[in-house]
């Protein structure tokens, strides 16, 4: 799913530059910290570096952090049980198979013989060792929009509809990226006159706030690194933040939104047949540095655990499949239709899918998948989407989902996330992220995340995308530990358990839209681990009926 950088925290903010149970000797299920979002000291200070990093997997109650409970989970209930080895599959983009911290829990297909061009195993799918690519050589592409447009499909209401669409996306982008563009050279011209003026490279915020000076313009660019410090830590990392969203922007223009640009062409297959199968190849790596998303998507879910590098994942017993099928603008329809079966036909249990479009010529394709899933009892976990919007209005559709037209759910095995932040408040609902009592089922962590990106790095990157995978590592803890649990049965442990507050949030970062947290979700509820073990356990021993 490309992140609309237009939404995020740092794209609302910018426009004002220019102008329980603790202690407890047994696990007891929370089923909500705190009467009202008032009742507990929020708060305060600062996140530490620790918890930047590591603010999804912390507690409510302890913490104040409105984490997963996560570490709790491990320390109050897991504690030396691994439990039984689960494949989840992330389709996604591609994967950086070498990174330190993914490279052991990678899994791996056994019956085939890497390098060999064969299909060893018979499943279709030549030297599919860790998964498999069904882009090709391929990255950048249109948007789904953009190639209805071009490819004149569907009828004329339908081409109507997405020219519209695009027309005004791509007006929105050219201002955005115009007004970005503006602010990045008043922010850069007003980091240098500091710099001149101190006398030094690097400065920090108090040696801006102690300048003396009578001069007009020093003053003026004084005052614009003041407000950059109200947005980020330090003027390198605002300027690293804005020029990557200008990098976005450009790259949408010149690839998303134009119909002149043909990025199917090297794959070498009919996108719109399903029956043309014989396309791409085993290696799922990821081809360019910023081919990033399911990389670090992959490290939420899984990242191993406990060994002293940069980041920990949910699960700690899991088998990571890389389904490459998602690239720099919409996956098609027969890709994410097939990545689905592949993931299922080859034991995954739970398939994190971050992506989304708002055009699915072919959604058939993929609710047939999902159906498929189902009853195979695989569990599909998918991303709400970052464009601020209610799901449940029929003009604001983002696939794939688990029904049509906000009627029953075609399958029950489909988990829709939305995204929080770590301020539990008011700001609790991430700014960028969708909502819907109908069409969103939870929400979990997904601002400022932590997580692997290719080359052995790390990074912090904020969407539902990140909200996802923290969930669909939630269901791999739940299935390992439980694995006689069905796919629904753990959604419904996930829905249930999850902690809610009465009090108001702002929606999609506007104090206008603000509303009751529990009427955001079909559940009203943000995921917590700690309580979904404790409720699975309960199924599972048949204590409790769902």
């Amino acid at each position: 799913m490309t992140f609309n950088f237009t939404k995020s925290v740092f794209g609302l903010a910018f426009g004002s530059l220019l102008l329980s149970s603790c202690g407890s000797s047994s696990p007891v299920l929370v089923s909500t910290p705190v009467e009202n979002i008032d009742a507990i000291p929020l708060k305060v200070s600062d996140l530490t570096d620790s918890e930047k990093k590591n603010w999804g997997h912390l507690d409510l109650v302890t913490d104040t952090i409105p984490g997963m409970s996560v570490n709790k989970a491990y320390t109050d209930i897991i504690k030396g049980n691994k439990g039984e080895t689960v494949i989840v599959a992330v389709l996604d983009s591609g994967m950086d198979l070498e990174h330190e911290d993914l490279v052991n829990v990678l899994w791996t297909n056994t019956k085939e013989i890497p390098g060999n061009n064969i299909d060893d195993d018979k499943n279709g799918y030549v030297d599919d060792i860790h998964g498999y690519n069904f882009l090709g050589e391929s990255y950048n592409e249109l948007l789904e929009m953009t190639r209805i447009v071009k490819l004149k499909i569907g009828d004329a209401a339908y081409q109507a509809k997405a020219k519209a669409a695009l027309d005004e996306k791509y007006n929105e982008t050219l201002k955005n990226k115009t007004y970005y563009e503006q602010i990045l050279q008043t922010v850069t011209t007003a980091d240098t006159a500091v710099k001149e003026k101190l006398g030094k490279g690097t400065y920090t915020k108090e040696d801006v706030a102690a300048i003396e000076t009578q001069d007009a313009t020093l003053l003026q660019n004084i005052s614009m690194i003041k407000q950059v410090y109200t947005f980020a830590e330090d003027v390198p990392s605002f300027i690293k933040d804005i020029t990557g969203g200008i990098t976005s922007m450009t790259e949408s223009l010149n690839y998303n939104y134009n119909v002149e640009f043909d990025g199917r062409t090297p794959v070498g297959d009919n996108p719109y047949d399903l029956e043309d199968t014989i396309y791409g190849n085993g290696n799922p790596q990821n081809r360019v540095e910023d081919e990033s998303h399911g990389t670090h998507v992959a490290g939420i879910i899984a990242a191993q655990r406990g060994n002293g590098k940069g980041a920990d994942g949910v699960a700690n017993n899991v088998q990571l499949m890389s389904i490459r099928a998602v690239p720099n603008g919409d996956e098609y329809d027969k890709d994410i239709a097939l990545g689905i079966r592949y993931a299922v036909d080859n034991g995954a249990k739970v398939i994190n899918g971050s992506f989304g479009k708002s055009f699915s010529p072919n959604a058939d394709w993929v609710y047939d998948a999902i159906k498929y899933a189902a009853s195979k009892d695989v569990l599909f976990i998918h991303a709400a989407g970052n464009d601020g919007l209610d799901l449940d209005n029929p003009t604001n559709p983002n696939f794939p989902n688990d029904q049509v037209d906000n009627g029953a759910e075609i399958a029950d095995n489909v988990i829709t996330v939305g995204s929080i932040t770590s301020n539990y408040g008011a700001d609790l609902v991430s700014s960028f992220s969708n909502y819907g009592v109908i069409n969103v089922d939870v929400f979990a962590p997904g601002s400022a995340i932590y997580s692997t990106v290719p080359g052995n790095e790390y990074d912090y990157n904020s969407g539902t995308s990140m909200a996802a995978p923290a969930v669909a590592g939630v269901a791999a803890l739940i299935r390992s530990q439980y694995p006689k649990l069905k796919a629904a049965e753990v959604k419904k442990i996930i829905m249930q358990s999850g902690l809610t507050t009465k009090t108001s949030v702002v929606v999609a970062g506007e104090a206008s839209k603000a509303t009751e947290f529990s009427k955001l979700t079909k559940s009203g509820k943000m995921v917590n681990a700690y309580n979904a073990l404790i409720l699975a356990s309960q199924v599972a021993n048949g204590k409790v009926k769902l």
